[in-house]
């Protein structure tokens, strides 16, 4: 407990200073008074976690205070998006009397009754609800979740088929739900995304601190309230300890970044500070360094460019905005820093190549398998993936999203579950061209970023997995699918001749 709490001294002091500099900067797309919700909501949550002795005692302080919170708060998403990681997410098994067991409870699921549910029945009952009208991605996304149901009733208990459901219900579709129909305008959906780069703002020192000090400060949470999965939670990466924060683990964190970053890119033109979203850049790529989490990194870059290219007509624009990146790249290359980069990254470096080497043999082994069962894959495939098991925990680490589904659902349930992602990034590219036909310039660059986060955590999940944000991602995209566009005002004439001298410039990065 006593190490709590020099943790709990550490992570608040570091967060105090952050939510102090970030004020100004949240308060141009959040409204005051959910900002200081919200910030009161986190520290308390924050100092609970750390001194409670179980996680149930955690929760008699959390959920009253998350409900009522959300009860008072203008975008309900965003409060979910920063409370996602205040803890790590740890999972503690419900006590039962009578049954065998019930499911696990983590912080994903505590959001979902306390903030998503409430928040999804109060639009959709009432005299003032809104129309409950599904759509195809919905479609699509519900079929995916009765493929995994029918695939397991021969091997299972009605019970544990029922449980099952209600999970899928709970943890993916509720989430998909509430990003697609919790977000009704351009303002909800500003505002979630500035709380998402809030909470990653917060961890960035956190991870800096962590790797330089070697010093994991989340950790203690879940061993005192006795979960097993974080005994070996310390991953180095040569010599140097990969930060995680309270992501549970350095590569999530590293997709919080990258995600961060993601929507940071069109954030920075609700500010008027270039030195503030120089500041702000710089510490969240700082805090993505000392993950040493090379999928994210590469995904970070990803984000960056297609966002660039998607929000940007004229050639020479882009180059002038990407030039700097590459002297800085060039500038890198040639320092001790830069030499160290180059050798964690992947095909490239000589750095722990070993992973490399292990995702070709997942790969080709996971291919294989597929070919076997090719139409409904094998419930029972790792019983077949034995030669893969690593390390000393022996765990069969199946980093590739796609792998998984394909193993365990076969090629149709792959088609279902990448369908839900084309679907929504379909509807949002025809939004996103629609706003560019009709010149509304906002609507272009927000569709831009949101295009370019979700094509990087498709990238991503072919390199570390499911994400835990995936659904949502989706969610959003489907959100601002459905927001209105407005058509820009014919310009004067002058203004005119200025845009032809431009060579007919629109929104760019």
């Amino acid at each position: 407990m006593l190490a709590n709490f020099k943790a709990l001294v550490v992570v608040l002091a570091l967060a105090i200073i952050v939510f102090a500099l970030a004020k100004p900067l949240c308060l141009r797309f959040t409204a005051p008074e959910d900002f200081e919700r919200r910030r009161g909501v986190w520290f308390v949550l924050t100092i609970a976690a750390f001194l409670s002795p179980s996680f149930w005692v955690y929760l008699l302080v959390a959920v009253p205070l998350i409900a009522w919170a959300a009860r008072k708060d203008s975008t309900p998403v965003a409060l979910y998006l920063l409370l996602f990681f205040v803890i790590p997410p740890v999972a503690i098994a419900i006590p039962t009397v009578g049954i065998r067991q019930l499911f696990d409870m983590n912080n994903q699921r505590l959001l979902a009754f306390t903030i998503l549910l409430p928040a999804a029945i109060a639009r959709f009952s009432g005299r003032n609800a809104a129309p409950l009208r599904l759509n195809r991605v919905d479609a699509l996304f519900l079929l995916y979740g009765l493929l995994q149901l029918v695939l397991l009733i021969p091997y299972e208990s009605a019970t544990n088929t029922l449980r099952r459901g209600f999970l899928f219900l709970l943890d993916a579709y509720l989430t998909y739900f509430a990003f697609s129909r919790l977000l009704p305008d351009r303002r909800n959906v500003v505002d979630a995304m500035g709380a998402f780069c809030l909470a990653a703002a917060v961890f960035a020192p956190i991870a800096i601190f962590e790797s330089l000090r070697t010093w994991l400060l989340f950790t203690g949470i879940p061993l005192t309230w006795g979960d097993p999965n974080f005994a070996g939670a310390w991953l180095l990466r040569g010599n140097d300890l990969r930060a995680q924060a309270a992501a549970g683990h350095s590569l999530t964190l590293g997709y919080v970044f990258m995600l961060a970053i993601g929507f940071a890119m069109y954030l920075k033109w609700t500010q008027s500070s270039k030195r503030a979203t120089i500041a702000v850049f710089a510490m969240l790529f700082a805090g993505l360094y000392f993950t040493y989490s090379r999928g994210p990194w590469l995904a970070a870059i990803l984000v960056v460019v297609v966002a660039i290219v998607l929000g940007t007509r004229n050639a020479a624009q882009l180059v002038k905005i990407t030039l700097p990146f590459a002297l800085i790249g060039m500038v890198l290359i040639v320092t001790p820093l830069g030499h160290g980069l180059v050798e964690l990254l992947p095909f490239v470096g000589s750095s722990y190549q070993d992973t490399i080497e292990q995702r070709q043999r997942l790969a080709e082994t996971s291919w294989r398998l597929v070919q076997q069962n090719p139409l409904f894959g094998n419930p029972f495939v790792m019983l077949e993936m034995e030669e893969l098991r690593l390390g000393a925990n022996g765990i069969i680490d199946l980093v590739n999203a796609y792998a998984q589904v394909a193993l365990f659902y076969g090629l149709i349930g792959l088609a279902l579950f990448l369908a839900v992602y084309a679907g929504a990034l379909l509807r949002s590219y025809a939004t996103f061209k629609l706003a560019r036909t009709f010149g509304d310039d906002d609507m272009v660059l927000l569709g831009a970023t949101l295009i370019a986060s979700m094509v990087s955590c498709l990238v991503l999940m072919g390199a570390s997995g499911h994400l835990w944000l995936e659904w949502a991602s989706a969610g959003i995209l489907v959100s601002y699918a459905s927001l209105q566009v407005h058509e820009r005002p014919a310009p004067e004439p002058a203004v005119v001749q200025r845009r032809s001298l431009r060579r007919g410039r629109t929104a760019a990065f």
